[in-house]
């Protein structure tokens, strides 16, 4: 079972620990996924505008809060995301309405800035056009950057949407630079952080940051690669020995993926792995703890650190902008816009 460890956030609003998400959840699996992790007992939702399956979601949600004795929609800490072409801020207010009719919601718990750029606004309806193409690069494509549009002006947006249908604002995937110039410029600090982070990626310097402002992390691809061809975290030799020595110390299975998770939560952070299978479910919701010296076995393992998710080079269509100063992103032409 899940610890049920919960931070504060500076919002004064509560956010578990453990979550679970719903990144890459295929068509007709992520409804069932949201009913089996409600029932299982999860209590925190990661969601998204650009993963393409809130309705899903939705109809998850009807289900296990018409189903699950019990369960009420305050029990349930729900996050989503403000898409790269919503960041207009004339159109920030209008973009959480329609993640909200989507999700069939009232209000979320926590929205996020998903990225710190922002795309060409499309020229449909605020919820559609999400991919606005330059049509370069051919045959996958560039996406359209608007460089008009900076963090700042969204993030003051994000701020100014009411505490009624948002109750905590934050951002994902922004840099210290970035959250420096959006603190800076608006005096409003984020309540949280989520990031790429598992042992190949620690960001030490982000996470000491980070506490130092109170901003709440929360790292997704907590297992590693999931956007190459590359094994797993959950394969190395060094975290099954790990799941194995705590095997034997509490009589009973640990796995390779719950130690990567109690490795995320280390120092109070939130994660927030995905899967759609029952049993995975469950065996993601069955924590357990790691000492300093199992800590350590984990991060010596992974001294080579790298960044997997680079949209530069991972997405088609291209995104053709330095995000991160990656050094896979150093032939992009275009950047993060910090001020207008």
């Amino acid at each position: 079972m899940s610890l049920g460890r919960t931070v504060t956030l500076n919002s004064g609003n509560k956010i578990p620990q453990l979550g679970y998400g719903t990144w890459q959840s295929s068509p007709g699996e992520v409804k069932v996924g949201i009913f089996e992790a409600l029932k299982a007992g999860y209590k925190h939702l990661d969601l998204a505008k650009v993963y393409g399956n809130q309705a899903e979601v939705a109809v998850g949600l009807k289900k296990a809060f018409s189903e699950i004795p019990g369960l009420k929609r305050e029990d349930v800490f729900i996050t989503s995301k403000l898409w790269n072409s919503q960041h207009r801020p004339e159109i920030v207010e209008a973009a959480l309405d329609d993640c909200l009719q989507e999700l069939g919601l009232d209000y979320l718990d926590l929205y996020l800035i998903h990225f710190p750029i922002s795309f060409a606004k499309g020229k449909k309806h605020v919820g559609q056009d999400l991919f606005p193409l330059t049509g370069k690069n051919q045959p996958d494509g560039d996406v359209e950057i608007d460089d008009e549009v900076s963090i700042v002006d969204t993030w003051r947006a994000m701020t100014e949407l009411p505490k009624s249908k948002a109750r905590s604002v934050g951002v994902s995937n922004f840099t210290r630079e970035h959250l420096e110039t959006i603190i800076k410029a608006t005096g409003k600090t984020p309540a949280a952080l989520q990031i790429e982070r598992h042992p190949l990626l620690r960001q030490d310097d982000l996470i000491a940051y980070c506490k130092e402002k109170g901003i709440h992390i929360t790292a997704y691809s907590a297992f590693g690669n999931n956007m190459f061809n590359v094994p797993l975290l959950v394969t190395k030799p060094e975290i099954k020995e790990v799941a194995e020595k705590l095997s034997k110390k509490t009589g009973s299975t640990v796995t390779a993926a719950q130690v990567l998770l109690a490795w995320s939560q280390v120092g109070g952070h939130s994660v927030i792995p995905k899967s759609v299978t029952p049993a995975r479910i469950l065996e993601n919701f069955k924590e357990v703890e790691i000492s300093q010296e199992d800590i350590k076995a984990i991060e010596a393992c992974c001294a080579d650190q790298r960044r997997y998710n680079v949209p530069y080079t991972a997405n088609v269509p291209r995104w053709d902008v330095n995000i991160f100063g990656d050094e896979a992103e150093k032939a992009a032409t275009h950047k993060v816009i910090l001020s207008t």
